[in-house]
């Protein structure tokens, strides 16, 4: 049992002292015993040894523990944690078809307890900042997206939305049913309502839009195009499922004479503020466009494992100066939801492929953390603990029995079992404690969500 105090949300400041501080800095400075002070949600003090003096400071005993910079999660569906274990040996696009009938189901109460449920999940695995790819949009639903929102400020992480769409019905040639894609003008306008009414572009926000179609086979040439514009108007980012799989790739060379990235780049969907989902099937071109663009790309491995989409030239990716972050994916293709799982599967399908020297644990730590924050266009507020950055931070317990006596603390936190937090803090605050989320019920998540669960299936028929 561990005894040590609380640690109670005040206004002042707070001393993490006597972990393994490993900093992702970008000399990759690591502390064997060390300590961040941070004040309000920025860090001032990072180093080795004692901590200085910090009048009315809160002190929070990091022995035994490994302190990270919090992850960051940059692709996910968070209304899909009420439908996992679903179609669990299809592929992809066997796996919508038989889904999506069932997310035509889904409202705003339902969304907002999904959403509760995932991001909760997600507090738990060390994720400090996650995006949702929200692009299921029923007619008569409600406020679908502000009801995420709503989610994540009561979980207590920072968020970054995207705004979905779909506008390739079944009617069409697309593969979603014509019940819940949207009118081109509609998508249009809810877009620009949602970044004129959530997106903050301040280095301290905790809430960015970004614009996002869903992917090539749901959506028009016109409504990519469109989005575009609308987007680099706003001055916010784009995102789009891209390259996931097989089936994807002989879909756009039938229907566009072109690659998934060949046919992005067409339209306008290459550049510093754009990042694809995936990015599974590329061939040396694709990699180059990215390269010479900055397009990033979120991994999800787990995901693409479940599916059986394939594994993503990460190492690749990674070493062509892509901006390369991990996501979760949605729960119905990731029913486990942990940041700190892809960190693991990251690398362990790289050197499945490429063999030992194909990924590092700590350019495992590097994707889903600075990595994720590059993608998202964070760099300089998230990712790593420096001073001046934001407080987000994950403090880890590598004192259990599953952890003690292994050499290195980052190889236990990549490789062994997942720990329990010690702490969590976003933006200087405290979300999780002793591996509980403070800001909501998790016993009443729990019942909630098995609740939304069968009235959606139920919904479904």
């Amino acid at each position: 049992m561990d005894s040590r105090p609380p640690m109670i949300a005040v206004d002042r400041p707070t001393v993490i002292t006597g972990a393994y501080v490993a900093t992702v800095d970008p000399d990759r400075t690591e502390h064997p015993r060390g300590y961040v002070v941070f004040r309000d949600n920025r860090i001032t003090e990072v180093g080795a040894g004692d901590p200085p003096a910090v009048d009315g400071a809160r002190v929070v005993d990091g022995r035994g523990c490994l302190l990270t910079p919090g992850l960051v999660n940059t692709h996910h569906h968070l209304y899909q944690w009420i439908t996992r274990g679903l179609a669990a040996d299809s592929t992809l696009f066997q796996w919508l078809t038989t889904l999506y009938p069932v997310w035509a189901g889904i409202d705003a109460d339902l969304v907002r307890t999904a959403a509760t449920g995932g991001l909760s999940r997600l507090a738990r695995t060390g994720c400090t900042t996650s995006t949702d790819h929200h692009y299921v949009v029923p007619r008569d639903a409600g406020d679908v997206f502000a009801a995420e929102i709503d989610a994540a400020a009561a979980v207590g992480l920072r968020f970054h939305p995207c705004r979905g769409s779909m506008d390739l019905g079944r009617s069409d040639g697309g593969l979603p049913p014509d019940s819940i894609v949207e009118d081109l003008d509609d998508i249009l306008k809810g877009t620009q309502q949602a970044i004129e009414r959530w997106h903050d572009p301040t280095p301290d926000s905790m809430l960015r839009i970004a614009v996002a179609p869903c992917s090539p086979f749901s959506v028009t040439a016109d409504l990519l195009r469109e989005s575009a514009d609308l987007a680099r108007t706003a001055g916010v980012r784009l995102h789009t499922h891209l390259a996931e799989t097989v089936d994807e790739l002989d879909y756009c060379r039938e229907h566009f004479d072109a690659t998934p990235v060949e046919y992005m780049q067409q339209l306008g969907w290459v550049g510093e503020d754009v990042w694809f989902a995936h990015a599974v099937h590329l061939d040396d071109p694709a990699v180059a466009v990215m390269t010479t663009t900055g397009t990033g790309a979120a991994h999800c491995p787990t995901s693409n494992a479940r599916l059986g989409a394939g594994i993503a030239r990460a190492k690749d990716l990674h070493t062509a100066g892509v901006p390369l972050g991990l996501g979760v994916d949605g729960a119905a293709s990731n029913e486990a939801a942990s940041m700190l799982e892809e960190a693991r599967h990251a690398l362990l399908f790289a050197r499945a492929r490429g063999g030992p020297q194909e990924m590092t644990v700590r350019t495992a730590l590097e994707l889903a953390t600075f990595g994720g924050a590059r993608v998202l266009g964070r760099e300089r507020e998230l990712g790593s603990i420096e001073p001046g950055k934001l407080a987000d931070l994950a403090l880890w317990r590598l004192d259990t029995p599953a952890h003690a006596g292994i050499t290195d603390p980052v190889a236990a936190l990549v490789l062994g079992a997942t720990p329990p937090l010690r702490g969590l803090w976003v933006n200087g605050d405290v979300v999780v404690e002793d591996d509980r989320v403070v800001m909501v019920d998790e016993e009443q998540v729990a019942l909630d969500v098995a609740r939304a669960h069968r009235e959606l299936l139920r919904k479904a028929g």
